[in-house]
C-alpha cells in the first residue's frame, strides 16, 4: 500500500516575498495570486517566516479610515514602542510552522489543528522552500473514484499484503464509504483488515460484517491446575 504525503498534494510552485517585500506589494500578491498567506525566504530560498492575511489584517487594524478618522479608541505602534509595519520582515510570523515533503496526510493535519493554522510551508533538510500544503490539498484524497479504493483494498490490502483467498472477502465502496462483508478462518484477523483498510488513502468511513471459524481471541480464564 501507499499513502500519500505532503510531497504529491503540495503545491510547488509558491509565491513568495522577500523580507524588504513592501506590505503594498504583498497585498498585491494576495490579490492577483489568490493566496492567503507568502513565505517569507532570502536569497538561498531558506525559510525564514509566513506573511498571512491575518497578519496584514492586524497591520491595518491602525490605520485611519479612507476620510482619515479613526474607527476608535487604540493604541498606536509609536505609543506602544513598535516600528510601523511596512515590510515582509516586519509583517511576518517567525519561526513558521512547517511541514516536511514525507509526511503523511493524517500527520500533516494533526500538526495544523495542533498549531490553529490553516496551510504549512514544506522545507526540505536544510531549511529550504520546497513547497506548500493547505487544508484543502489534505482533502485531496478523499476525492479518489470508488473503483480507485475498492481496487486498491481488494489487490493491495486483501491479497497481496493479507494474503487472503480472493473473494474471502466482499468489498464494496459508495462515496468513499467501504462495506466489508465475508469469512476468515480466525477471529484475530478481523482487527487487522479493519485497520489496514481504513488506512487508505480516500476512505471516509468504513462497516463490517465479517464472520470467523475460530475464536482465538477467547481468553483462557480457568485457573491453572
Amino acid at each position: 500500500m501507499q499513502h500519500r504525503t505532503v510531497s504529491e498534494v503540495m503545491t510547488h510552485d509558491v509565491v513568495t516575498a522577500t523580507p524588504d517585500t513592501p506590505f503594498k506589494e504583498i497585498a498585491r500578491l494576495f490579490v492577483e495570486s489568490d493566496v492567503l498567506a507568502v513565505p517569507v525566504v532570502d536569497a538561498g530560498q531558506r525559510l525564514l517566516g509566513v506573511v498571512s492575511e491575518a497578519d496584514l489584517l492586524r497591520a491595518t487594524a491602525e490605520l485611519p479610515d479612507l476620510e482619515g478618522r479613526w474607527a476608535g479608541v487604540r493604541l498606536l505602534s509609536q505609543e506602544r514602542g513598535l516600528p510601523d509595519a511596512e515590510t515582509a520582515a516586519q509583517l511576518m510570523s517567525s519561526p513558521a510552522v512547517t511541514a516536511k515533503a514525507n509526511w503523511n496526510i493524517a500527520e500533516t493535519a494533526r500538526t495544523m489543528h495542533r498549531k490553529s493554522v490553516k496551510r504549512l510551508p514544506v522545507v526540505d533538510e536544510t531549511g529550504r522552500l520546497a513547497g506548500i500544503v493547505s487544508r484543502g490539498d489534505l482533502l485531496r484524497p478523499f476525492l479518489r473514484s470508488d473503483d480507485a479504493i475498492r481496487d486498491e483494498i481488494e489487490h493491495d490490502v486483501l491479497y497481496a499484503t493479507l494474503r487472503l483467498v480472493p473473494d474471502t472477502i466482499h468489498v464494496s465502496v459508495d462515496d468513499g464509504v467501504v462495506t466489508l462483508t465475508g469469512r476468515v478462518d480466525e477471529r484475530a484477523d478481523i482487527p487487522v483488515i479493519l485497520r489496514l483498510c481504513r488506512s487508505v488513502d480516500g476512505v471516509v468511513a468504513l462497516h463490517a460484517s465479517v464472520e470467523y471459524a475460530y475464536d482465538n481471541l477467547v481468553l483462557d480464564t480457568e485457573p491453572p491446575r
